[in-house]
């Protein structure tokens, strides 16, 4: 039986669910697992015998994606402490606390820091507890309205947002409405690590078929940089979720293989979408390129450019997206970001004579690039993007998601971000087979391709991408807490070498001799 969350009425937002047994309480804990991460807190409340430990450790196990995990009660200890590859969790029982003082021989600010809280007993510590918290309060069906035809493990759930996590729950509801739309209301729910953004997803698994949930808000504008404008607006990227769908039914209208919306609330910023599968383009640990994959996916590309592509889509019915332009100005503000994040982070400091010289350079380089015809830039055109579908034909075999901050631009953006892969080893020579065959299929369409200016362009759109990403990926580490994406630094820069390599480069590859260490720039 599938859970109904019950919308309470008033403040702050809360909803009633019916849990007719165990396995109820345990969904629960998986709903509310797949929403909520390290730093938040849930409070659990109610009588002895509610359910609170068996919703806990159900929480714990699926946190982990492990249900051998083993979760013992913390009535003794009251803080056990466990580490996750997707975070810290903190169980806490304050059952045994006297004074809220005792929390403090524990450690508890030091334990909670950077964790996800659980707590039972929390009225014992309420003034030691955020305000902004989740609070599930448990207490048996028996003897209320709800018993009749109910067993006797039945319980009632009552689970309330307070402070900023209220918005929080309110999504988590209009969600559940339209996973229910969509067919999946039973499914079981799996986290899914997101990507380098604050999107969050999870899979929604039945017997032969599954859904991934896309949980996208609305992303507040950051501080202006330029122009009174915030970054994401300078460089267009999606600020809420009608870009991706513009895109997608875009792309489906190409006859390509992007995620079918089974339901959707665009001013919430929330879809179901079809699964495509973990198959990716890449295999093996560490993932190594599979070359027919990464041939499939050129070809994709060779495809698109070689047709003419609509500049304005539709979202939905009255709805539509023009497409915003990768210009100078955009690509300028990105490559800031190795001059903001990597070269600090390396000791380096420039004046504003060596800044300005930057932007000359950089200018004055892609003024010619900027002259070509325009096409659909995907702009994350790689592995972690590309999921392989061998069950399907030709183009279809590659299935495209991450595409919300597409643009207009030079086609070669995408051939480069994708044989010069951020995330995986591409070999030389693949590379060089690749970008070979892209040219092949775009000189058999038009015989009046430019494949010499192709090629600098191909360098230079490599270049870019990867200055950027030196920056990106710096940030990620210094600001977002995520040093996992240091690890590829050293591929980013010797991508970035190659590509100054090219000949029509030479002025901006003396400018990065002359800041980078040389060891930065060793092809």
């Amino acid at each position: 039986m599938s859970l109904v969350l019950e919308r309470l009425e008033g403040q702050p937002v809360a909803c009633r669910v019916v849990l007719a047994d165990l396995d109820a309480t345990a969904r629960l804990a998986a709903m509310l697992a797949s929403w909520f991460g390290p730093k938040d807190t849930i409070t659990l409340t109610g009588d002895l015998g509610a359910g609170k430990t068996e919703f806990a450790r159900a929480f714990i196990r699926l946190f982990a994606d492990d249900p051998a995990v083993d979760v013992p009660s913390p009535t003794f200890p009251i803080l056990i402490s466990y580490d996750f590859p997707r975070g810290r969790v903190v169980h806490a029982d304050l059952y045994r606390i006297q004074d809220e003082d005792e929390l403090d021989e524990l450690g508890w600010d030091e334990a909670r820091e950077n964790a996800l809280l659980l707590v039972e007993w929390a009225d014992r510590a309420e003034a030691r507890l955020p305000a902004d918290r989740l609070d599930v309060e448990l207490y048996l069906a028996s003897g209320t309205a709800d018993a009749e035809g109910l067993g006797p493990d039945a319980r009632i759930a009552v689970v309330t947002g307070h402070g900023s996590v209220g918005p929080r729950l309110d999504r988590l509801m209009i969600a559940e409405g339209l996973i229910e739309q969509s067919g999946f209301a039973k499914a079981a729910r799996l986290f899914l690590q997101g990507d380098a953004s604050s999107r969050s997803y999870s899979r929604l698994v039945l017997p032969g078929r599954s859904a991934i949930v896309m949980n996208a808000p609305r992303q507040p504008d950051g501080p202006a940089l330029k122009r009174g404008l915030p970054y994401s607006q300078l460089v267009h990227l999606a600020e809420d979720v009608k870009p991706f769908v513009a895109m997608d039914r875009a792309l489906l209208a190409q006859g390509l293989s992007a995620p079918q919306i089974y339901s959707a609330d665009l001013e919430a910023g929330l879809l179901v979408l079809e699964d495509l599968g973990r198959e990716g383009v890449a295999a093996g640990n560490p993932p190594a390129p599979v070359p027919e994959r990464y041939g499939v996916a050129m070809e994709v590309l060779a495809a698109l450019h070689t047709r003419a592509l609509p500049r304005t889509l539709n979202v939905a019915p009255r709805v539509e997206r023009a497409l915003p332009a990768y210009d100078v100005a955009a690509m300028l503000t990105e490559i800031d970001l190795m001059l903001d994040w990597y070269l600090p982070s390396r000791g380096i400091r420039l004046d504003g004579v060596m800044r300005e010289e930057f932007h000359l350079l950089w200018r004055s380089a892609l003024n010619p690039a900027m002259a070509e015809p325009a096409t659909w830039v995907l702009r994350d055109y790689h592995s972690p993007n590309l999921i392989w579908l061998p069950g399907r034909e030709g183009l279809r075999r590659i299935g495209l998601i991450d595409f919300q901050d597409a643009v207009l631009g030079p086609a070669a953006y995408d051939v480069v971000s994708l044989a010069q892969d951020a995330r995986v080893d591409v070999p030389e020579e693949l590379e060089l087979q690749l970008v070979g065959d892209y040219v092949r299929r775009r000189q058999a369409a038009d015989p009046g391709f430019d494949a010499r200016g192709f090629t600098r362009t191909y360098a230079l759109m490599g270049a870019q991408r990867a200055t950027k990403i030196l920056g990106i990926f710096t940030r990620l580490n210094d600001r977002d807490g995520k040093p996992h994406y240091l690890k590829h630094l050293p591929r980013i820069r010797r991508h970035l070498a190659r590509c100054l390599g090219h000949q029509e480069l030479g002025s901006l590859r003396s400018w990065y001799e002359a800041v980078l260490p040389s060891k930065d720039l060793a092809a």
